[in-house]
């Protein structure tokens, strides 16, 4: 006969960690919160994008002033930036409909 102390163990049940994670088909709580994060983020580029084109664009276009010794370029070069940059807001605004 057995004591109390020699009966087989039950096994423990499953921590947490141990739970495999929902299927990639189901939504979890985080998902929503992840999602605004994610478009945050998306839009928080282009504070940075838009400025950072328009610079770099006029940028060139002085150095092309200097280096072909004219005036008017720089306003090309700032043109083609600020194009640059409604290029990608329209990219980043299309991608998130």
């Amino acid at each position: 006969m057995m004591s109390p102390d020699q009966q087989p163990r039950r096994p423990d049940p499953p921590h947490e960690a141990d739970v495999e994670s929902a299927p990639s088909g189901s939504k979890s709580d985080d998902e929503p919160e992840k999602t605004n994060w994610v478009q945050m983020s998306n839009y928080a580029e282009l504070a940075v994008v838009f400025p950072a084109a328009t610079v770099i664009g006029w940028l060139i276009g002085v150095g092309l002033d200097h280096w072909l010794h004219t005036t008017w370029l720089y306003i090309v070069g700032l043109l083609v930036g600020i194009a640059a940059g409604f290029v990608q807001l329209i990219r980043t605004a299309s991608k998130n409909i």
